[in-house]
């Protein structure tokens, strides 16, 4: 028996046994007069209602204790559930990403951008319209995949975010970053999703494809894994355009500030997404990172 039912149990005989004490009082009077029996029942009716306030009250404790526990467990549970992606999701974790502009190099070299303003502008414009909700589409796909051991989904996703890729250097970011996580992922965070997922697709894996058949595994949380995997998008193309010399590092921080309300919501909107949702309108995106292709001078693969 739960501590709630204990208590609706000791309460339930306190009543009954106030309600026999003031019979038996009643009993015992041969003529006992109306204001008596009055004052006796007022009595005892006012104890039994104390009683009965006291015991709801302390039901009510009991319950916001219960509740205040279980929202602490969980709370624990998703921070302590994300830790790993602050390793996976770093730039120490060796896939390379400092190599990548995304056609960030271009865009600077045509002065699309600039300074602050035009390089959020730019990453926004990614998020919302382009590659980074495709990519995030896509990992959620590959979350979800996984999660129902749904084989052929998880290969049909595998294979539609290597085939999506717009150009050449697209395409090597996404292939050469995802093959380079998922064999770290296998040599020191090894689970089953990882072999399910190579069941699934024997080719290369995309990038966002191999951190969510890895998060899955691991029982994150998609919505933590979301937010970690765009928030890691953005910070990759901010940290090149610091190396390319249009923003500084203060300005970088002021950029990621910035577009912290459009990481969770386009983390959410991926959430909620299908691949029928993917899409882009960052055209501007896509030619840089084909004109990068034949750049004279650049720092990036991409």
């Amino acid at each position: 028996m739960t501590s709630a039912g204990m208590i609706m149990v000791i309460a339930t005989v306190t009543v009954i046994h106030m309600i026999t004490t003031m019979n038996t009082r009643m009993a015992r009077m041969s003529t006992p007069t109306p204001m008596i029996m009055i004052m006796i029942m007022t009595t005892s009716m006012t104890k039994i209602a104390a009683m009965i306030t006291a015991m709801t009250t302390i039901m009510a404790i009991h319950m916001i204790m219960i509740t205040r526990t279980a929202m602490r467990t969980r709370t624990n549970m998703t921070e302590t559930a994300g830790l790993p992606l602050l390793v996976w999701l770093s730039p120490s974790f060796p896939v390379g990403a400092f190599a990548y502009s995304h056609g960030l190099e271009w865009a600077v070299e045509a002065g699309d951008i600039s300074n602050a303003a035009t390089c959020e502008a730019w990453i926004s414009d990614l998020l919302v319209h382009g590659s980074g909700y495709n990519d995030a589409i896509i990992m959620a796909a590959a979350y979800r995949a996984v999660t129902i051991r749904d084989r052929a989904a998880l290969g049909e996703v595998a294979e539609l975010a290597v085939a999506m890729q717009p150009s050449s250097e697209r395409h090597l970011e996404a292939i050469a970053q995802g093959n380079a996580f998922f064999t770290a992922a296998r040599a020191a965070w090894e689970v089953p999703s990882l072999a399910f997922l190579k069941s699934a697709w024997d080719g290369d894996v995309a990038y966002p494809v191999a951190v969510g058949a890895l998060s899955a595994g691991h029982d994150i949380p998609l919505s933590t894994t979301l937010d970690a995997f765009i928030l890691a998008f953005s910070a990759t193309l901010v940290s090149a355009a610091v190396r390319l010399g249009p923003i500084g590092q203060t300005d970088a921080q002021r950029i990621l500030a910035a577009l912290m309300p459009t990481i969770r919501k386009i983390a959410k909107r991926a959430s909620d997404s299908t691949l029928d949702d993917l899409g882009s309108a960052a055209f501007r995106s896509d030619l840089a990172s084909l004109r990068h292709e034949t750049q004279y001078t650049r720092l990036f693969r991409s």
